[in-house]
């Protein structure tokens, strides 16, 4: 790639990182931060799940019991046992993570409409434990009191040092994510989606590296669930809503899936615009509004924002062909000699 196509994508890297950081200075009021904080966590849900549907083909619609683990989990090592919130987030990673890994090596035995099912038949099941262990999770009445994270003298209470703490996690999901799939890993999985046969019969292991994306996927999902936990310092059930599976899918296929930041204008995208529909429409409109919009964004963007842009960009920096018989053409092909004006 030559240095005059960096440039402009380093430029606009370099003000997007500029703007990120300095949100909190700019932002009109808290409830726009509260805002962007929901559209950090997301994005690390989105690219999660990304990794699953844009890098291997799978359709996970159980996400959201993933996500759902690492809030109780959180929530509970933080309340029951006085676990701090950076013990507590690792903890709830790798529990995620685990359940990823087991469901995993259950359901890529499926494929198609069996795995499908059972993910969403694991997302159900966990949802009712959370509903009825009342001795261990409340049931419907939920975990209130969770605390925010501290560091030694500084808390994380205010909305300005937490969205700090959820820029950092949606960089290093991003990181992680851009690792993988740049690795040997990542073309294993890209080949398993584009054809697993084929990918199978030239060495590639479909089970080992499909739960391998499963846990890491699990285990990002895991980490997003304890932030939101100690972000609304209240966990309940509602956190196993097939509604936050549907937003994921929604923020992955509208954003772009298969490319590392489609997931996080997806995001921010669909964490912003219920908002703004709030504020512009009355609520008898509000979910027609939205309708809409994302009929719209699959007709005229069917591959994704993020994948249509930088197609219309890249075919905007390559020159148009010059036609046979064009003047330009014979002057390029004639000789000096030969060119008009020329004795």
């Amino acid at each position: 790639m030559s240095a005059r196509r960096l440039r402009p994508r380093a430029a606009a890297w370099a003000v997007v990182g500029l703007a990120a950081a300095t949100a909190p200075a700019w932002l009109p009021s808290p409830y726009h931060l509260h805002i962007l904080i929901m559209a950090g966590i997301f994005a690390v849900l989105a690219q999660s799940l990304n990794l699953l549907l844009g890098y291997t083909g799978q359709l996970s619609l159980g996400h959201a019991a993933f996500f759902g683990l690492g809030a109780y989990t959180s929530a509970l090592l933080t309340l029951r046992l006085g676990w701090p919130f950076w013990a507590a987030l690792p903890a709830a990673a790798v529990v995620a993570g685990l359940a990823g890994g087991a469901i995993g090596r259950l359901a890529f035995r499926l494929r198609g409409a069996y795995f499908v099912l059972v993910t969403i038949s694991f997302a159900g099941v966990i949802a009712l434990v959370a509903q009825n262990w009342m001795e261990l999770t409340n049931g419907p009445l939920g975990l209130p009191g969770v605390p925010p994270p501290e560091l030694g003298p500084w808390s994380f209470r205010s909305k300005a040092a937490y969205y700090y703490l959820v820029l950092a996690a949606v960089a290093l999901a991003w990181g992680v994510t851009a690792r993988l799939v740049r690795s040997r890993i990542g073309r294993a999985l890209v080949a398993l989606r584009e054809n697993e046969p084929l990918a199978e019969s030239i060495g590639v292991d479909a089970t080992r590296y499909l739960v391998l994306a499963a846990v890491v996927s699990a285990t990002m999902a895991g980490v997003a669930g304890s932030l939101y936990a100690h972000y609304t310092r209240f966990v309940s059930p509602e956190v196993f809503l097939f509604t936050y599976t549907v937003t994921m899918v929604v923020m992955v296929v509208a954003g772009g899936k298969g490319t590392l930041s489609g997931p996080l204008v997806g995001a921010l995208l669909f964490t912003a615009l219920p908002e703004a529909l709030r504020e512009a429409v009355s609520w008898q409109w509000q979910m027609l509004a939205y309708g809409v919009i994302l009929v719209l964004l699959v007709f005229f963007l069917p591959r994704g924002i993020v994948p249509t842009l930088a197609a219309r960009l890249a075919r905007a920096r390559v020159p148009a062909p010059v036609a046979d018989g064009a003047p330009g053409a014979l002057l390029s092909e004639a000789g000096p000699a030969e060119r008009p004006g020329r004795r």
